[in-house]
């Protein structure tokens, strides 16, 4: 019965493990189509459209974010903010078998994506090469972390008042201002055949500027948070040290009891 019961709990918790990984792997999954799109709409548009191009793929890149929260997948970058507010094992363990999750998720599906359609593992190599290339290491931190912040409100205005504006506004803000989002950027780098120490650290580095910028508001929040005072009561007199007790009130007499109810009631 014991040796029942031992099996039973291992099967449920390596259930519970494949579905935290699952909805992260559902999420990485829809990051990598938003960041086809982008990358589609940025190779595709050239010359004097280019601008054009990246502003079309920002706005449509929002249909990732927007299906995750309404499915309620596990994005990491959407889960960090919250690590203050709920930091029990169980969360914890979503978040970081979540992030596996779209890890796998991105890297499966830049390959899959980059096979298929050869024109976006050329525009993600241009990209992917100029990050390695032109960015200092404080810089893409400096930009995470501005990416941290967008996304945690992203999530948090549809978390907490049910509308998709600040997912619409957020998200193409922070691509069009050039910030890096990690889940994202491991889509990109996956599509682009880039596998190298250089682009592991630099994923790395991603992580931890979306992970302190989206703890940032929460963590400030908690700080300027004002505790209620708690007011003081004086304690209750003994019965020594109290007035002399009233003598209670005599019953009313008949003449003192007042009005019924139907005499002073007015009339409807």
């Amino acid at each position: 019965m014991k040796e029942q019961q031992t099996k039973g709990g291992a099967q449920a918790t390596a259930l519970d493990i494949l579905k935290k990984i699952i909805d992260g792997f559902l999420a990485g999954a829809l990051i990598s189509i938003g960041g086809a799109v982008f990358l589609a709409c940025s190779g595709e548009w050239s010359g004097t459209l280019a601008p054009v191009g990246k502003y079309v793929g920002a706005v449509f890149f929002c249909t990732a974010l927007l299906c995750i929260c309404i499915k309620g997948f596990s994005l990491y970058t959407g889960k960090i903010g919250y690590v203050l507010e709920k930091h029990s094992k169980e969360d914890l363990s979503v978040m970081l078998l979540g992030l596996l999750g779209n890890f796998i998720g991105t890297v499966a599906c830049g390959y899959l994506l980059a096979a298929a359609i050869p024109s976006l593992k050329e525009t993600a190599l241009t990209l992917c090469n100029g990050k390695l290339q032109s960015q200092a290491w404080w810089q893409t931190l400096v930009r995470a972390f501005f990416c941290g912040i967008l996304v945690f409100l992203a999530v948090d205005i549809y978390r907490n008042h049910k509308t998709p504006l600040g997912v619409v506004f957020c998200i193409p803000a922070f691509i069009l201002s050039g910030y890096e989002h990690s889940i994202a950027d491991m889509f990109y780098f996956a599509a682009s055949g880039i596998a190298s120490g250089e682009a592991l650290l630099f994923i790395w580095l991603v992580i931890l500027g979306n992970s302190l910028g989206g703890l940032m508001i929460p963590a400030l929040k908690l700080v300027g948070a004002k505790k209620p005072a708690v007011p003081h009561s004086e304690p209750a007199p003994r019965a020594s040290e109290s007035s002399p007790a009233v003598p209670s009130a005599a019953p009313l007499s008949q003449a003192e009891e007042p009005a019924s109810d139907d005499e002073n009631t007015p009339a409807e």
